[in-house]
């Protein structure tokens, strides 16, 4: 049996996480005000751990289904802090752990400090130009630090070692570790400010995105190529486009020759070989707007396949591109953010189909900031190109090949 994990990002900027256990150990980025759920299998441990400016900070340690059918739950800064949260049982407060005020009291703390306190921790207490804490090194290599931690956050979150290597530990520390009641979902939450969670969790995320599942025993793979998946009840075609040219970081797009022209069944998959100098992209159909999965078969860099999703030149339903290599890498989306988006986001199709309008502009006209906007809502730059330029994770797979889904 599994259950869900939710992260919820409740403060007004993207937040990174790594995630430890679960999401193949791929990290997420949550946008603000926006939660990403994880499936959680029984008996499975990780951790989420919020990154700031590439530093580990505070996070929240996850036993499912542990000793006792219960769920084991911390929320430790052993390895440094530089935002807010807690960690719960879905819609149980009495199962919270963390200081949902963390940096506020530490940034209160370090203000009263005295010279003895400040000089002791100078090298791992970062400030900005108002003496404002930002952020702090991992606790665990800084005894003073540790110390001084305790003076107003002790017994809210795990600060030292614990038991651990033959060493009692800190009480306080190790009455972190306590027993959940049952096996539930699973709330994290994080906030600049107050990181108390949600008082209702129910749904999902539309930012949550499970690894595909391939069951390809009818697809006869045999060398580079595409795995293609038609998640619709109704046949689906799809047109592969082989870039004109290619450049450093530019390509010449063609909108005019698609080669092949595939059909897939309703619910089926397919393998579609291709050259290894295939450099381009797949789409539902030739007409625009249209998502498209890009990818070249064969890097010159490392001889893999890399690929991604993007949404420049519109959105007629999601993708995931994944690795099929057994690395587990993937991205893309798999909820539908076309029926419900803003008519103003909207461009229907020749053919009538309704769609998302291109980002970057194409000769129907210049960028839809309606579509900007709601996709960065409801996917983010890191699952989809939106706006180009960086931010997107790359899919690659050594085995040239990967696995393109459209839903």
């Amino acid at each position: 049996m599994s259950r869900n994990i939710f992260v919820t990002n409740l403060s007004g900027h993207d937040q990174e996480f790594e995630v430890h256990g679960w999401n193949n150990n791929q990290n997420i980025t949550v946008g603000p005000g926006q939660t990403f759920t994880i499936n959680a299998p029984d008996g499975s441990s990780g951790a989420i751990i919020a990154l700031h400016d590439g530093h580990e900070g505070e996070q929240a340690e996850i036993t499912k289904n542990g000793w006792g059918g219960n769920d084991f739950i911390d929320l430790s800064n052993i390895v440094g802090a530089g935002g807010n949260m807690t960690v719960q049982q879905v819609n149980n407060p009495a199962t919270r752990k963390g200081d949902p005020l963390f940096m506020q009291h530490l940034n209160d703390a370090w203000h009263r400090a005295d010279a003895g306190w400040r000089q002791a921790l100078e090298l791992c207490v970062h400030r900005d130009n108002n003496d404002n804490v930002t952020r702090i090194d991992p606790i665990k290599d800084w005894p003073a630090l540790e110390n001084f931690v305790r003076t107003f956050a002790d017994g809210k979150t795990y600060i030292g070692v614990g038991a651990w290597n033959g060493s009692p530990g800190n009480a306080n520390d190790n009455n972190q570790s306590s027993a959940a009641q049952g096996n539930t979902d699973i709330q994290v939450t994080y906030n600049d400010g107050d990181a108390s969670p949600p008082t209702s969790q129910s749904a999902p995320s539309m930012q949550s995105i499970e690894p595909p599942q391939h069951d390809i025993s009818t697809a006869q793979v045999g060398g580079p190529g595409i795995i293609l998946r038609n998640h619709r009840n109704d046949p689906q075609t799809y047109a592969f486009y082989n870039n004109y040219w290619n450049g450093n970081g530019t390509a010449g797009a063609n909108f005019d020759n698609p080669d092949p022209i595939i059909t897939v069944s309703g619910n089926d998959s397919v393998f579609v070989p291709l050259p290894k100098s295939f450099k381009g992209r797949v789409q539902r159909g030739t007409l625009l707007p249209a998502t498209w999965a890009e990818f070249q078969i064969s890097a010159d860099n490392d001889g893999a396949a890399h690929g991604d999703i993007s949404l420049q030149q519109g959105c007629d339903g999601a993708a995931t591109i994944a690795s099929t290599d057994g690395s587990g890498r993937f991205n893309g989306f798999q909820h539908d953010i076309v029926s419900g988006a803003p008519e103003a986001a909207v461009r229907y199709k020749p053919d009538g189909t309704r769609a998302l309008d291109t980002t970057v502009g194409n000769w129907n006209g210049g960028p839809n900031l309606a579509a900007i906007e709601w996709e960065n809502e409801q996917v983010g730059q890191r699952r989809a190109y939106i706006v180009g330029g960086s931010g997107t994770d790359d899919v690659a797979s050594a085995n040239k090949c990967l696995a393109v889904d459209f839903y």
